[in-house]
């Protein structure tokens, strides 16, 4: 669950733009999540692809953006079987502050890992 380096060459740059332009917007899709007690652990899916996992929350199309981006939550995860039932305690302990970090879920051409980003500060 740490940052995988091959992510910070192939994708951080394209990830890090797209995200400045929607950061307030995933910062409130997860205040939401979790204030509505859906999920202590909002997960935004990051892809080029439409996504089974999540529910479309940006679509790259409209906005100009190289990525569509997905809402979600731990507990899908580990219900489509993403996450094992045994790596949950391991997620949740890895997770960082939903307040200061987003948990990103990125999956490009069989590439998949979570990255979390600070939201920039206000």
């Amino acid at each position: 669950m740490n940052n995988d380096p091959e992510l910070n060459g192939k994708y951080l740059g394209t990830i890090t733009k797209d995200f400045a332009l929607v950061s307030e917007t995933l910062r409130e899709a997860s205040y939401q999540i979790r204030k509505r007690e859906i999920s202590r652990y909002p997960i935004f899916i990051f892809t080029k692809q439409e996504s089974p996992l999540g529910t479309l929350l940006i679509n790259a199309d409209e906005l100009a953006l190289e990525w569509h981006i997905y809402a979600s939550y731990l507990y899908d995860f580990v219900e489509r079987q993403v996450i094992d039932v045994d790596k949950v305690e391991d997620f949740e302990s890895a997770y960082k502050n939903p307040d200061e970090f987003c948990c990103l879920f990125v999956i490009d051409e069989g590439f998949t890992n979570f990255v979390f980003v600070p939201f920039p500060e206000d």
